[in-house]
């Protein structure tokens, strides 16, 4: 008997339900306010390929919705000083509603002191230390989530169920925009949570009691048959840019359960999710109610 293939779990389902109701609150927001639209704007200071994809798929997204989408691209050469002054700007100008600094920065920049300058109720990526300590606080209705790590959790409830109280769930890489935050809102629904990093010893004897394994280093084919058991489900969060395309941290088909793709995998849905976000920063400015 043939053994059954794993399952492929896209993002663009879920990610086509959470646009739709982003285009419902745009279209509410231009009926009430002709010429509104929320304006996006990102942030470069590097030369880091992958980063630039993102923003590109960023813009799309952007066109296609209907947000003004503006790429304040500082260059790989920028001071900590001239970024600070740029996003301290951004913050203060009322014709912005969301920033994003894209991760990570150009050699010799400083990213944790860089997001001190972001307007947390404009961080729309959910990095800043507001939005993280309200996360590890267990405070999730009052911030703005990382969109990355609440795209695996909206892929974990998936394949698992709405219900994670009492998973087990491997997070391999301790990363800021990912693992981390990842882990407190793991925690936050009651998953066991093993957080995995490069001096993991026995990575195979790690994952084996795993319900999940998510992974998330930037590190192409990282997670390799060896290292899976057949129950696990695995949300491959990395993204590397390869002269053969984009590829993620694990090989593809791994002997697994279900398997997001990279690409079509977690990014379609984190790209809807900062747009949510978005939505979500638009209202908190106004000091309207969220949900």
């Amino acid at each position: 008997m043939a053994e059954p293939q794993p399952q492929t779990l896209p993002g663009k389902p879920l990610a086509d339900a959470v646009t739709r109701g982003v285009r419902a609150a745009l279209a509410a927001w231009a009926e009430a306010e002709p010429g509104f639209r929320p304006h996006l704007v990102s942030v470069l200071a590097s030369d880091d390929e992958a980063s630039r994809v993102y923003v590109h798929s960023k813009a799309r997204q952007a066109g296609r919705l209907g947000v003004r989408f503006t790429v304040r691209d500082l260059g790989a050469d920028a001071t900590q000083d001239e970024l600070h002054a740029a996003l301290q700007a951004l913050s203060a100008d009322a014709d912005v509603h969301g920033i994003v600094l894209e991760l990570p920065l150009a050699p010799g920049l400083d990213a944790d002191a860089a997001l001190l300058h972001i307007a947390p109720r404009k961080d729309v990526e959910g990095l800043t230390p507001a939005n993280l300590a309200l996360i590890a606080a267990g405070r999730e209705a009052e911030a703005l989530l990382p969109p990355t790590p609440r795209s695996v959790r909206f892929l974990l409830r998936e394949a698992l169920g709405d219900d994670l109280r009492g998973r087990r769930v491997a997070v391999i890489g301790p990363g800021r925009t990912v693992g981390r935050p990842l882990t407190f809102m793991l925690n936050n629904r009651g998953v066991t949570v093993t957080l995995c990093n490069e001096h993991t010893r026995a990575l195979a004897d790690v994952l084996a009691p795993q319900d999940a394994v998510v992974v998330a280093v930037g590190h192409a084919g990282l997670l390799r048959p060896e290292h899976v058991q057949p129950q696990h489900i695995v949300i491959d969060a990395g993204i590397s840019v390869t002269p053969e395309g984009v590829v993620g941290d694990a090989l593809p088909d791994l002997p697994v359960r279900a398997q997001t793709p990279v690409p079509g995998g977690v990014g379609p849905l984190t790209s809807a999710l900062m747009y949510q976000n978005l939505v979500r920063a638009v209202k908190l400015q106004r000091g309207e109610s969220v949900e």
